[in-house]
């Protein structure tokens, strides 16, 4: 056992798998909900305690930045199609449709994202 453990590479690997189960031992804890085990108990009283916080900051703060997102993005793609129309005289629709339509479902999700959230 001595001259095994005189190698330097088998010192190596001996540390680094004693180093990964301690780091393992560590990291490894046991996550309980409840004493009876009721996990779905835990999520609905933890999103019944935040939800409020939740919206508000998703009304507030998400979904103005993907709405402001999609609009710059919309305006550079119809400008990008326009210049593309004035060069090979075609104008391409689908990707200026396809980014309106997502920033007129972004725009109009929080009236009815909550309804369906709960």
């Amino acid at each position: 056992m001595t001259s095994i453990l005189k190698s330097g590479k088998t010192r190596r690997i001996l540390c680094m798998i004693f180093m990964i189960v301690l780091v393992v031992g560590i990291m490894a804890v046991p996550c309980l909900a409840d004493g009876n085990g009721d996990v779905a108990g835990a999520v609905e009283s933890t999103w019944n305690s935040a939800k409020s916080q939740i919206k508000d900051i998703t009304n507030k703060v998400i979904f103005p930045v993907i709405d402001m997102i999609l609009a710059i993005l919309f305006f550079v793609k119809v400008g990008t199609a326009y210049f593309d129309y004035r060069k090979h005289g075609q104008f391409e629709f689908a990707a200026p449709c396809i980014l309106f339509a997502c920033l007129i479902f972004s725009l109009t999700a929080p009236l009815y994202i909550w309804n369906i959230v709960g």
